[in-house]
């Protein structure tokens, strides 16, 4: 086996199959020793055991359910005292597909919580351990559903659109505490999700289905990049570029003393 520097620990949450399960594939073979987060203890055991078996690394196993307070709690308790995690991958999430008006209000209480409170108490929870340690690496997948929120169901979209902001707001946070921050936009990707979400994956074109294995692979690459957004099926980086330039753009002008123009009654003096 050839011999690869040691990365230290990942821990990648949704593990247990799917992206998650690539991610620590991809990242066990890179050189780090791994915690896989998930709720199903047997696909966990059968993957840790796989990648042991082919990998070496030392692999760790959290069954939780990242819904439910003891188990989110286990999980962050770990990030602040595990002083080997250098990574931490928020795989772990769910969609849906049905108007907000056809869903289950409880399911899409759900959704935030695993979609967006779970992220948020794992990167406070790591955070502070990676500044003090003089750096590490926070992925957080996201979707294109958060630039094109009309295609899926409106929750889902908001949701992955916190994870986008949150990110690009963690970057202009951490980047100078040497804390890399990556956001993945997958669009459709063949997983376990769009049955779950209640679309089965044949149901969708094939022209817009991404193998996971080779999703994964272009969002590494572009974290080798030095990308803070990963759209791996944008085929033009520059398009990237300028929505975001023109977002920035917006800036200067979002906060100012007197209302537009535009919304000014009885054609007052601007």
């Amino acid at each position: 086996m050839t011999t690869i520097a040691d990365k230290g620990t990942a821990l990648i949450t949704g593990a247990s199959s799917g992206i998650g399960a690539i991610y620590a594939d991809r990242l066990a073979r890179r050189g780090h020793d791994l915690i896989l987060v998930a709720r199903n203890q047997d696909r966990l055991d059968a993957l840790a055991q796989r990648l042991r078996e082919q990998t070496g690394r030392t692999v760790r196993t959290v069954a939780a359910d990242l819904g439910d307070e003891a188990g989110l709690a286990r999980v962050e308790a770990l990030l602040r005292e595990d002083a080997s995690i250098t990574t931490l991958v928020n795989n772990a999430g769910f969609g849906a597909t049905a108007p907000l008006l056809a869903s289950d209000i409880g399911r899409m209480v759900e959704m935030i919580a695993i979609n967006v409170t779970a992220p948020t108490r794992l990167v406070h929870a790591l955070a502070p351990g990676l500044v003090a340690r003089g750096g590490g690496t926070i992925i957080n997948i996201s979707s294109i559903a958060a630039v094109s929120p009309e295609i899926l169901n409106g929750v889902y979209s908001g949701t992955k659109a916190f994870v986008l902001a949150f990110s690009q707001s963690l970057h202009h946070e951490l980047a100078d505490k040497k804390v890399r921050v990556q956001s993945v936009l997958p669009g459709a990707t063949a997983t376990e999700f769009w049955g779950i979400a209640g679309v089965p994956l044949e149901h969708l074109p094939g022209e817009i289905v991404m193998p996971a294995e080779a999703m994964v692979d272009a969002a590494l690459a572009g974290l080798d990049q030095g990308e803070l957004v990963t759209i791996p099926a944008l085929p033009e980086l520059a398009d990237w570029q300028a929505y975001d330039t023109a977002r920035l753009a917006l800036k200067p002008n979002l906060s100012r003393q007197a209302p537009a123009a535009r919304y000014r009654v009885g054609g007052g003096p601007a």
